[in-house]
């Protein structure tokens, strides 16, 4: 098998070549790529600090430390929930803001320079594949976990 027929490698290259341009552009703004991400998921109402990693596919503990610099650099600031003191809500400072609306306009620029390079149907295939690859991956991890540590 040639390697570079494999869905694996497509996904990982393109990722790594995402993540290169990304970081780049991130660097330009002083922050990393994954402080850009975060502020594009923190939302104008906030989101609970549990609800973040998940939705960044990273762990808690590498979430905790990624929370810990953006709130030392003023970009958000955290406030317990009104309906239930347990949660805690991250919020953006305005720093953080105007460097969401910043990081949001590099990421809509290369979705307009995608959009005219493929159809409309292309970017529907994609997004299908892409949620079956997710879908395997998901029942994959499960069986995996449930035969090594079976409940």
């Amino acid at each position: 098998m040639n390697i570079e027929e494999t869905v694996d490698f497509h996904l990982r290259s393109t990722l790594f070549a995402m993540r290169r341009m990304y970081n780049l552009l991130a660097t330009e703004n002083g922050i990393t790529q994954g402080i850009g991400y975060a502020l594009i998921n923190i939302g104008k109402d906030g989101i609970p600090a549990t609800k973040i990693a998940p939705i960044m596919g990273m762990t808690s503990s590498s979430l905790s430390r990624l929370l810990k610099e953006m709130e030392t650099n003023g970009l958000i600031y955290r406030q317990h929930d009104d309906e239930d003191k347990r949660v805690v809500r991250i919020f953006l400072t305005k720093e953080g803001l105007n460097l969401r609306e910043k990081v949001k306009e590099v990421v809509v620029n290369f979705n307009r320079s995608l959009f005219r390079k493929v159809s409309p149907e292309e970017i529907n295939g994609f997004i299908k594949v892409n949620n079956a690859i997710k879908e395997l991956v998901v029942a994959e991890v499960d069986e995996f976990q449930n035969n090594t540590h079976p409940k």
